[in-house]
């Protein structure tokens, strides 16, 4: 009965860790690096640089000062005219279904790649509040 005991409350802590505890940003960056491989390479290329004119570039991009705007429009896809860069897109953007922590992963990917560059960590709690 001991050991029963101490295995669940050792199993109980280990989850309320797991909870509490924050993926490194390291380990969020290597996530979201194989997304956007897989999600969002075939239009913004492997680069980042996107194709003028039709996909906006992620590189670089003055787009993805606004997170609020950049977790949006991975999260629930995004239409209509926007500027990138001094440039005119006009385009569609699906939602691919991503998870809150799936697009966690790669917005930090994307605010770490190719010359840009951003001080804070994104979290599922703070994809979690990026309402449409």
């Amino acid at each position: 009965m001991k050991f029963f005991v101490t295995f669940y409350f050792i199993f109980i802590f280990n989850i309320c860790l797991s909870l509490f505890t924050k993926k490194p940003l390291q380990e969020s960056l290597l996530d979201g690096q194989e997304i956007y491989k897989d999600f969002c390479a075939q239009c913004h290329l492997e680069d980042g640089k996107g194709v003028k004119g039709i996909y906006p570039p992620l590189a670089k991009s003055d787009f993805l000062k606004d997170i609020n705007r950049t977790i949006s429009s991975i999260k629930y896809g995004l239409k209509g005219p926007i500027i990138v860069n001094g440039e005119k897109y006009n385009s569609i953007m699906v939602s691919q279904g991503l998870d809150d922590e799936e697009i966690s992963d790669v917005v930090n990917y994307i605010l770490n790649s190719w010359g840009n560059s951003t001080k804070q960590l994104i979290t599922e709690e703070i994809v979690n509040s990026i309402e449409k």
